[in-house]
């Protein structure tokens, strides 16, 4: 089966890129971090597909660093909430602090998220069996995991429209 022209000028592209992107090894040392564009995936025909814009109202994590995230250009410092694509700043510190009064927000928000993803700092921590419950009980379904990890996931659930929710420590805490 013979590709059009545009593809088969895109699929020599690929091994080239691929090259350069190996020439290129991370930098160990810097605390800044850049997340992976989702805004590129590879089809079964070896197509590859554009997603030019992120809507206005939709937040997207470009980066974190040990004390905050990169949200749509701008740097929050600190523990982030985020519901309904509304960044507010959040109270715990460390893993400890998350209880559930911290996340008591979620006794009032309609429509619930279907999905909180809570972001442990650089480790993933086990999920007191209190908290579980509370979280259950809110309606919503609940991924630990870090909070680099937390960004991404967060990342891939909006842009497929679901209705997701983010709680996150900043990835420099580790207890």
């Amino acid at each position: 089966m013979a590709m059009g022209g545009g593809r088969q000028k895109i699929a020599s592209m690929v091994p080239h890129l691929v090259k350069t992107l190996r020439k290129q090894p991370p930098s160990p040392t810097t605390t800044n971090h850049t997340l992976p564009s989702l805004r590129r995936t590879f089809s079964l025909y070896d197509q590859i597909n554009l997603i030019d814009t992120v809507p206005d109202d939709q937040l997207r994590f470009q980066g974190y660093s040990d004390t905050g995230f990169t949200i749509n250009g701008t740097k929050y410092e600190g523990s982030l909430l985020i519901v309904e694509n509304k960044i507010m700043t959040w109270a715990p510190k460390k893993f400890s602090d998350i209880t559930p009064q911290s996340l008591s927000i979620f006794q009032v928000v309609r429509p619930v998220p279907e999905i909180l993803i809570l972001g442990c700092g650089r480790n993933i921590f086990p999920v007191d069996p209190e908290l579980r419950r509370f979280i259950r009980s809110t309606g919503m379904k609940l991924e630990a995991v870090d909070s680099r990890n937390a960004s991404s996931t967060y990342n891939i659930l909006n842009e497929e429209g679901r209705h997701v929710a983010a709680a996150l420590l900043p990835y420099g805490v580790e207890s």
